[in-house]
C-alpha cells in the first residue's frame, strides 16, 4: 500500500517550519547538514536519531565524517515525502 506524499502546500508549509532543511531537486527528499563540536557528540545525535528511526521504522539516508553529518529523508513507499519525513525532521529538530 502505497503512503500518501505531501502536498506542494504542505512540503513548502514544512520547509518554512525546518528552514534548515532543503528540497532535494527532484522534490522528492529533503536534505540537511548538521555539524557537530567533534566525532563523539555526532555519533550521539546518530545513535538517538537511529533509536527513533526504528522505533518508528523509518530511517534516514545518511554519511557522517568526523563532526558532519548529511541526512536525506524521503519515504521509498510514496516514492517522495510524506508524513513520516515531516514527523522524523521535527523529532531529529528536537535532538539539537
Amino acid at each position: 500500500m502505497m503512503i500518501p506524499c505531501l502536498t506542494e502546500a504542505e512540503t513548502a508549509a514544512l520547509l518554512t517550519e525546518l528552514p534548515g532543511w532543503t528540497l532535494r531537486e527532484d522534490g522528492k527528499a529533503i536534505l540537511r547538514t548538521f555539524k557537530f563540536g567533534d566525532f563523539n557528540a555526532a555519533f550521539g545525535f546518530m545513535t538517538r536519531v537511529a533509536l527513533y528511526a526504528d522505533k518508528h521504522d523509518h530511517h534516514p539516508e545518511w554519511f557522517n565524517v568526523y563532526n558532519r553529518v548529511e541526512m536525506t529523508l524521503t519515504t521509498h513507499d510514496a516514492d517522495g515525502l510524506s508524513a513520516r519525513d515531516a514527523a522524523m525532521a521535527r523529532t531529529i529538530e528536537g535532538y539539537l
